[in-house]
């Protein structure tokens, strides 16, 4: 008898167990290149020079809080093979919009009861497979050659040291690219 490959398998995730992603608060996340390709560009005298699918990346980063009206973004930086962001997530801000914000909810702990009744597709994984989505299918559309890695890392940041002490990391990201393990080249 056949034994279906798949039986067994559980995809692994890195995420919180029991964690409610779609409850508000502060995120950070790092999504990388599929093979941790330089596809974005190039870093050269610590400035990153853009390739186009890197500029279209950055445009449609900034564009995440007008498909998520509950998300504001925080400090990032788009590095040649992966980018490192801060998402905010406060549905409170939404409240006085209506519908408008139930398409889609996702973590500093601002106020976790307002979103209980989130779904599962209203969180961050949500917003993520979004963007990547997004990007892909632009580069697709015009013939970019571009993947991205299929997960993606995120962190809960749970207090205010936290919080500076990511915003550093990435601001400081340029600087250290030649010690950054996601630099193989």
């Amino acid at each position: 008898m056949h034994e279906n490959k798949y039986n067994n398998f559980r995809r692994q995730t890195h995420r919180l167990p029991g964690f409610d992603y779609g409850s508000n608060g502060y995120y950070y996340i790092t999504i990388c290149t599929k093979d941790r390709l330089p596809y974005f560009g190039k870093i050269d005298n610590g400035k990153m020079q853009y390739a186009f699918i890197g500029k279209i990346v950055q445009e449609y980063w900034l564009n995440i809080p007008e498909h998520y009206p509950f998300v504001s973004l925080d400090e990032f930086i788009i590095m040649p093979n992966h980018i490192h962001g801060i998402i905010v997530i406060n549905q409170d801000k939404t409240t006085s919009l209506g519908n408008v914000a139930t398409h889609n909810c996702a973590s500093l702990l601002i106020d976790a009861h307002y979103n209980k009744f989130c779904s599962q597709s209203k969180n961050l994984s949500a917003i993520i497979r979004g963007y990547k989505s997004t990007v892909k299918r632009y580069a697709n559309k015009n013939n970019i050659e571009f993947n991205w890695q299929p997960r993606f890392y995120d962190h809960i940041i749970n207090n205010i040291a936290e919080l500076f002490r990511i915003r550093e990391y990435i601001k400081n990201n340029l600087e250290n690219w030649n010690k950054d393990r996601n630099n193989k080249y």
